[in-house]
């Protein structure tokens, strides 16, 4: 990770990060929502990373900003770190999975790459940290994301719960105390109307979900033969 980046920069290119999908702009709006500060505080920050050296940014007024390939690789090292963190400090020191995005976020721009590998090391190398979200390897790729929302799913149908955001506590520990985490096994039973609860089976046991926790949760599914 550059030295010169300061933990705002980092902060913000995280964010355009994962606000952005393809060619798909961040507006003003969403980065200063998902930041927490004022529209006109984005605006000086997009064109300050427009004209760094290197540009971190794509910036257009009224179009929004999209990260230029030095931009992307930025956030990936800080999103690395993050969920490498995440994972060493459920397994290595035995924190919830609801208790660690936070310690993660602060600790995050003081990793050094020496310390992120031997963590990563310590942990095999994973590719998953503890909410299911793929973790960059070394060369800052990441997996391509095919999970589906688990409200897509249409009763009857059967799916591996994948992943879900490390930003809502309450939501993980709710999942938690059901022993719903990556890797288990559901089955949509019912949807009810007019945004209403979701049935959903997990082993010997029916859950009544939420529609916006269904929605929040990340589901894989096996292809249909054709």
């Amino acid at each position: 990770m550059e030295e010169n980046q300061s933990t705002a920069v980092q902060d913000y290119l995280k964010a355009i990060y994962h606000l952005t999908a393809g060619d798909q702009r961040a507006t003003t709006n969403q980065i200063a929502e998902a930041m927490g500060v004022a529209p006109a505080s984005v605006t000086g920050m997009l064109q300050k990373l427009a004209e760094s050296d290197p540009p971190l940014v794509d910036y257009r007024k009224h179009q929004g900003a999209l990260l230029t390939e030095d931009g992307r690789r930025a956030a990936l090292e800080v999103i690395r770190h993050h969920r490498l963190l995440e994972l060493f400090l459920v397994e290595a020191l035995g924190m919830g999975w609801d208790e660690v995005h936070a310690e993660a976020e602060r600790l995050e721009h003081a990793l050094s790459e020496e310390l992120e590998e031997a963590i990563a090391s310590k942990l095999g190398n994973p590719t998953l940290d503890p909410h299911g979200d793929p973790i960059p390897n070394r060369e800052l790729e990441i997996a391509a994301d095919t999970s589906r929302s688990l409200y897509t799913l249409e009763p009857g149908e059967h799916a591996t719960f994948a992943r879900v955001s490390d930003e809502n506590p309450d939501m993980l520990r709710f999942l938690g105390e059901r022993d719903i985490a990556p890797g288990v096994q559901l089955e949509l039973l019912e949807r009810q109307p007019f945004e209403g609860p979701l049935y959903v089976r997990s082993g010997d046991h029916v859950h009544v979900l939420g529609a916006p926790l269904a929605r929040a949760m990340r589901v894989s599914t096996k292809a249909k033969k054709t």
